[in-house]
């Protein structure tokens, strides 16, 4: 086998850049649908059901565009493709989506189906370009520079993040108003999803521009890719019959890591504003809602928006430190580790009343954020085979979305029965099942844990 040449720093950092701006649209997208949407007219309780969309889109494009991607040859590459005409699609939906009332008028159901739908091809774009850049990366780096090249990922991501969630409060601050008109969305986040898709489109024109993938002959010469391994073919249920035992057994840590998440970007804005700034469950923004409400809960909506900014900064910064702590310890470890503090974190939220003090919750967050984003990734390219590598990689979305769509379907009953409309405790449940998922990353069991 042929042996792939080490990638520069700056390579690698080029070769993930536009991890940067599809991270700046996740971002706006997790800190503010739901405040969207609420502004659009929808019921608080009805969130998750709104939300499904986002992951039902991954569940659909992704292991379409991973086995594609496998399979494309093109002069400007194998994965870029995708990248590029994902992130073209997303930059028009981030446009549109605060935009609803000037498409249908404000305040009626078609603005806010019509919010739904551009949330949804907004995610599902998000999804086309997001997974070719994985596979990418494993495609580019040797294994030595894996855990590198998914730590400066996981940076770039984080700090895309940071610059996304805080942007309304930063253009708030600056003298954009933060308050919109009943049945609409305020200037402030409106003017972000601007610059977000025009960040979005920039970026990933650089990974494009910068980035000159391996030709066929020479990436199978890298892969030890045989002309038997080409003609061979397998069904989606032959691939997931023969997924590597490290991918199933992750899929469980995964479980108890992205349902957690869920439910923070689902309800987030709902619980802050109800628990620190007195905003009522059954909150709307009609006509008829007082202004002093509508007011409050706008700058509950901009205090969330900062908190995922802290967390995203802690995770970027985390990332950097992650490979020095592998070589440590081991990946499961800090992995494990990680997990624990984000639990706990969310759990500590319950128990603060002043709104500044949740930083303190979003630091442990950061940290598990900063795992969840690299590391099963890390830990799944050393046992993918390599021709296969795309296809996998969005069989593992499922793994993302379907804890999501779980999560989706069940968090709205909860939080009207079981905790009678309470939306903080949605937070701590999600903290007691990430420290589930602390407890079985300790049951992967990998032959190479200790290649570092």
């Amino acid at each position: 086998m042929k042996k792939m040449p080490r990638l520069s720093f700056w390579q690698i950092w080029n070769l993930s850049f536009g991890f940067l701006g599809v991270q700046f649209g996740f971002a706006l997208q997790n800190a503010n649908a739901s405040r969207i949407l609420t502004s659009l007219g929808a019921d608080p309780h009805n969130l998750s059901f709104f939300w499904l969309v986002a992951p039902v889109m991954g569940l659909a494009v992704q292991p379409i565009v991973g086995a594609a991607s496998d399979k494309t040859w093109t002069k400007i590459g194998r994965r870029t493709p995708y990248i590029l005409f994902g992130a073209i699609i997303s930059m028009v939906a981030m446009f549109f989506m605060p935009n609803a009332p000037l498409v249908f008028k404000a305040g009626t159901i078609a603005a806010l189906a019509f919010g739904v739908i551009m949330l949804a091809l907004m995610d599902g774009s998000f999804n086309v370009t997001f997974q070719p850049f994985r596979a990418l990366v494993a495609d580019m780096t040797p294994e030595e520079q894996r855990n590198v090249g998914y730590s400066v990922q996981s940076f770039l991501i984080n700090f895309g993040a940071v610059i996304g969630s805080a942007l309304p409060f930063i253009l708030t601050a600056i003298g954009v108003s933060n308050v919109g008109e009943a049945g609409e969305v305020a200037p402030s986040v409106i003017w972000s999803f601007y610059i977000g898709g025009a960040l979005l489109l920039i970026s990933v024109l650089v990974t494009v521009l910068k980035t000159k993938e391996y030709p066929p002959e020479e990436y199978e010469a890298y892969k030890n890719i045989t002309e038997a391994d080409k003609q061979k073919k397998e069904s989606f249920w032959q691939l997931l019959k023969t997924t590597p035992k490290v991918m199933r057994q992750l899929s469980i840590v995964q479980l108890f890591s992205w349902f957690p998440f869920f439910l923070l970007w689902v309800y987030s804005t709902t619980a802050i504003s109800q628990h620190y700034f007195g905003v009522p469950m059954d909150y709307n923004a009609s006509e008829n809602t007082d202004s002093v409400l509508r007011n409050a809960f706008d700058e509950a909506g901009n205090w969330v928006g900062m908190c995922f900014a802290m967390y995203s900064l802690i995770a970027a910064i985390y990332s950097i430190a992650l490979p020095k702590l592998i070589a440590l310890t081991s990946r499961k470890t800090i992995y494990s580790f990680s997990l624990l503090v984000g639990g706990l974190s969310f759990i500590s939220l319950f128990f603060f009343t002043n709104q500044y003090h949740i930083l303190i919750s979003m630091v442990g967050i950061g940290m598990a954020w900063a795992a969840i984003l690299s590391m099963p990734y890390a830990m799944l390219s050393d046992v993918l085979p390599p021709k296969r590598i795309g296809i996998y990689m969005g069989l593992f979305n499922l793994t993302v979305v379907v804890p999501q769509i779980l999560s989706g379907l069940i968090g709205g009953p909860i939080l009207r029965s079981i905790f009678q409309n309470q939306g903080i405790y949605i937070l701590v449940l999600a903290g007691v099942i990430m420290i589930l998922g602390a407890l079985s990353v300790m049951f992967i069991k990998q032959s190479n844990e200790d290649v570092h």
